[in-house]
């Protein structure tokens, strides 16, 4: 997400920053299913409350009109809310619900991904939502940084994929698609020039079969503002990629850019790119990013003092804006940093923090 200078080819990146994946879902994620009960659902469908499921989260779909994404009722989040309550720490409740009323994108593993995408998209059709999801798994993903991994080579991503289109099937579904790949290609020292091809074209057929299904949304993943500075640099690898036939683009995924800055970036790259419309992660925007002397080191990974950002929802007052998504999951790790524990894992205390300075 952060390059650390010029990529040789006209690019300006991000100076004085260390180059790395800021997704930052990660291996345990990944692996573990710590996504807190992916699939659990229910709901009225109307907006309306959902009955207490014992995780204690008090969630409840947000209207469908502003924001149409599945609130997950056993989320981390809900969970969290659920323990402080029963502990008697009503103000840490209260605050972890900010966040477990939200609706978060579910961040597809590599254990059973068919079953664990089939069962968000249904608990998703129950409630009369739709899920919102993210790939995150090609080959030599985030430069070898806290994310790094993915699948172990283009084959076994190509079955993955198979595997998760299968289990969205029919049912209604947005879909993020391989936060960083792209801007990873075009910094300098990140992705190896022989992976370069195999990446694009994996890319391409992700966007193609993911529009293959009769109710997808896909969005293909452009980095944030901060990255690759002059968005003329990502035309053409955004092309490679498949963005003509995609919906649109995302931006600012797990990163802390405000939404001023995404969307005058988006409205850019936008005619660049056949006027694509596109989403930004607002999660942990609400303060922007980190400035002065703390932006030097891994400002991307778990900086103190964020805030959660905009709520989700479709209503952005921007027709280029689809909508303001939480992509990255409140409250998740960015990686080993700051005290954080792995990427991807569940933090309360940061959780707390991102609630707790939101305006």
């Amino acid at each position: 997400m952060f390059g650390g200078g010029s990529d040789g080819g006209g690019i300006e990146v991000a100076r004085n920053t260390r180059v790395a994946g800021g997704a930052c879902v990660l291996a345990a994620l990944l692996l573990g299913g710590c996504a807190g009960g992916s699939g659990s659902g229910g709901g009225s469908g109307s907006g309306g409350k959902d009955s207490d499921d014992g995780a204690g989260g008090g969630t409840a779909q947000r209207p469908k009109a502003i924001a149409p994404y599945w609130v997950d009722p056993r989320s981390n989040a809900a969970r969290q809310a659920g323990s402080y309550r029963d502990e008697g720490m009503a103000e840490q409740a209260s605050l972890m619900r900010k966040i477990a009323r939200q609706p978060v994108a579910e961040w597809i593993g590599t254990r059973d991904p068919e079953g664990q995408t089939r069962k968000l998209t249904t608990s998703a059709a129950k409630a009369d939502r739709e899920a919102l999801l993210v790939l995150y798994n090609l080959p030599h993903r985030d430069c070898g940084q806290y994310s790094k991994g993915g699948a172990r080579d283009a084959g076994a991503y190509r079955d993955w994929l198979a595997k998760v289109v299968e289990g969205i099937g029919s049912r209604a579904a947005t879909v993020i698609v391989e936060p960083d790949a792209v801007p990873h290609v075009v910094t300098e020292g990140c992705t190896p020039v022989k992976y370069q091809g195999e990446r694009y074209q994996l890319l391409n057929e992700a966007v193609g079969k993911l529009k293959g299904l009769p109710r997808t949304t896909v969005y293909l993943d452009a980095g944030n503002p901060d990255w690759v500075r002059d968005p003329g640099g990502l035309v053409e690898p955004m092309r490679r990629a498949g963005i003509g036939k995609a919906d649109g683009f995302s931006l600012n995924v797990s990163n802390y850019q405000t939404t001023a800055s995404n969307t005058a970036y988006g409205k850019k790259f936008s005619p660049m790119v056949g006027n694509k419309p596109f989403v930004i992660d607002t999660s942990r925007n609400g303060n922007g990013p980190v400035e002065g002397a703390g932006a030097a080191e891994e400002a991307w990974c778990n900086p103190p003092g964020r805030a959660l950002g905009e709520p989700p929802t479709t209503k952005t007052g921007d027709k280029r804006v689809d909508a303001h998504l939480w992509i990255k999951r409140p409250g998740e790790s960015d990686g080993e940093c700051k005290g954080g524990p792995k990427a991807g894992q569940w933090w309360p205390e940061y959780a707390l923090g991102l609630a707790r300075n939101t305006r």
